[in-house]
């Protein structure tokens, strides 16, 4: 058995949580320059130059990339040789999460009741996905996620005759509607498969890659590639405001499903995508 203390859990979700809103993803700032290379149309160009601007500035000075720091989600691979001592797990993490919120002056946006509205004051509780696995690794990720895009996410049970051509259409359908509500150039993650549940953590988990990184099945990133070429020519564009780059990426996972379904969840994501990991 490996042992890590519940402190150090607490501690790096802290710095990951801050990491993760004040320093924009390197693979995405990269995106965004390279979009700005393809961009014609003066707005969008202007826009995406803002959106560069913005993330150095927020890196160099510490501050937030954008107001709403979003609410933790961490994901969390457990080996099943790994003990934490001092404290439990779960606990842990919330602390971190509350103690990055006020270490790096992040806003306070979450609710205690989803009806009566009571803030909690640090951003807690996270939402926490645990996997757990053979041997001693001990991985966590951190994903503050913002609601302008969120909100636009969407999640449909289509019929296995739908195919292929039900699930880009549902995608399509589902950008296209966020419009400049996500804060484009958006990141669009997408799971088809399994259950409900079950797609929409894919689609949420697949944020987790890096900008121009496809899917390693070459099947999966064809698919992702066809998927970010057609969002793009949807015409959003950046800010919402027409332009050929709607999108920076497009993230597709998939999983066993039955013979009755085709569960596809789309997980949207506004430009800057954040997340930070680390492996203790």
């Amino acid at each position: 058995m490996r042992s890590i203390r519940a402190e150090l859990v607490r501690d790096t979700v802290a710095t990951l949580f801050v990491q993760a809103n004040l320093h924009l993803d390197p693979a995405l700032l990269d995106a965004l320059e390279r979009a700005l290379e393809n961009e014609t149309a003066p707005t969008a160009r202007d826009i995406l130059d803002d959106l560069s601007e913005n993330a150095r500035l927020a890196a160099r000075d510490g501050l937030p990339i954008c107001q709403d720091t979003g609410m933790a989600v961490v994901f969390v691979t457990l080996g099943q040789e790994v003990c934490i001592e001092g404290g439990a797990l779960s606990d842990a993490i919330r602390d971190g999460v509350a103690d990055g919120c006020r270490k790096g002056y992040l806003r306070a946006s979450v609710v205690r009741d989803p009806f009566l509205r009571q803030n909690t004051g640090d951003n807690t509780p996270a939402v926490i996905h645990y996997d757990l696995v053979p041997g001693d690794l001990f991985r966590i990720a951190v994903v503050p996620k913002g609601f302008g895009s969120e909100n636009m996410s969407a999640l449909r049970m289509l019929k296995p005759s739908d195919g292929w051509a039900g699930v880009r259409s549902f995608v399509l359908d589902t950008a296209a509607a966020a419009g400049a509500n996500a804060c484009p150039p958006m990141v669009v993650g997408v799971g088809v498969g399994g259950t409900m549940e079950k797609a929409a953590l894919m689609a949420k988990h697949s944020l987790l890659r890096s900008a121009g990184v496809p899917n390693p099945d070459p099947d999966l990133a064809r698919r992702e590639a066809e998927l970010l070429d057609a969002i793009n020519e949807l015409g959003v564009g950046p800010g919402g405001l027409g332009g050929h780059v709607t999108a920076l990426a497009c993230f597709l996972e998939t999983y066993p499903t039955h013979i009755a379904g085709l569960p596809v969840a789309v997980n949207i994501s506004c430009y800057a995508s954040r997340h930070a990991e680390a492996q203790l």
